[in-house]
Formats: structure tokens, sequence, C-alpha cells
């Protein structure tokens, strides 16, 4: 629920400061000469570049959320039992313990968009954001392209993946953790 709040009152404000960067080039613009016009038209692009950042991000999140939710009535999110540092933050060799684990399922369920959510979060647990942004990019793409989503049982949809994996290789392929 913090993360939760705390994206809100970040998209506000960042909201709040594209309609306030978007006035100044509007004021540029209206100002008329050639100069100011030119700055306006660039001042305008930056807030249009920031509302298209903000709105994939936030569909992003809404469909990881779902995923989740999904994922959850199934009984198939992974529990959150890794051991922790005295400061709170996952413990590296927990974390790629069970990074391999999910590996493992990925490879073996390669169109399963269940096995790509839980790497995701695997990735994510051994701080490898940048990895588990693609992985969860590649669920949500399996779950949208997959017919029967929520009726079949992801023990179905395994054997028919492993004979027709794609040919051409993902760059969201699972691989270690960054670092690991």
């Amino acid at each position: 629920m913090r993360a939760k709040i705390t994206y809100i009152v970040t998209a506000a404000v960042l909201v709040f400061y594209f309609v306030l960067v978007g006035s100044r080039g509007l004021m540029l613009i209206r100002h008329g000469t050639l100069v100011t016009v030119t700055f306006g038209v660039a001042v305008l692009i930056l807030p249009v570049i920031g509302v298209w950042f903000l709105w994939k991000n936030t569909q992003f999140v809404r469909r990881a959320n779902a995923l989740a939710a999904e994922l959850d009535a199934e009984g198939g999110l992974p529990v959150d039992d890794l051991a922790r540092t005295p400061s709170g933050r996952i413990d590296r060799d927990a974390a790629d313990a069970a990074f391999t684990k999910r590996r493992e399922e990925t490879e073996d369920a390669p169109d399963d968009w269940r096995t790509w959510f839980r790497l995701a979060v695997a990735y994510q647990d051994a701080r490898d954001t940048p990895r588990a942004r693609k992985a969860m990019q590649r669920a949500i793409a399996l779950h949208r392209s997959s017919p029967a989503t929520s009726s079949a049982p992801p023990e179905e949809s395994a054997p028919s993946g492993a004979s027709d994996a794609p040919a051409p290789p993902d760059p969201a392929v699972p691989s270690s953790p960054s670092g690991a």
C-alpha cells in the first residue's frame, strides 16, 4: 500500500510539473518572436514526453498488478520467505537460490506467463531491476496472447510450450542476475 501511495503522489507531482512547464511553453509561443516560439515548442516537447512516459509506466504497473491478482487467486504467487539481512534487505545468497529455481521453471515452461512473473519477482529480489522489468513485460505479453489464461493450469501449458519454443531468443531469456 505504501508503494501505491508513493506512486500516486509522485504521479500527481509530475502532472503538476507538466502543467506548469506546458503553461510556460505556451507563454513563450504567445510572445510571438521567432526565438520565443522556437523555445516554446521545445519546452512543450518535455511535458509531452513526460506524460507519455508516465502513461506507459502506469499501464505497466496496472497490468503487472492484474497478473499478480490473477496468480494470487490461483494460489501461485511466490511466498516471500527469503532470509533477510539485519537492515531488512533480502540476503543475496537466498535471492540467488530462489532465482535459480525460478530460472529452471521458466526454462521448463517458456510459454507460461506464470513462470515469467515468478522469474520477474526473483530478479527483483536479486536487485536486478532491468531484467525484472523485461521478465514482467514478457509475462504480460504471454498473458495477453494466451487464449484461455484464467482457466488453463500451469501444468497444461508446459508440454506444448516446450516443443513450440520461439526460434529467436528473447532479450529477457533467463540469465543470472547482474552482480551474482
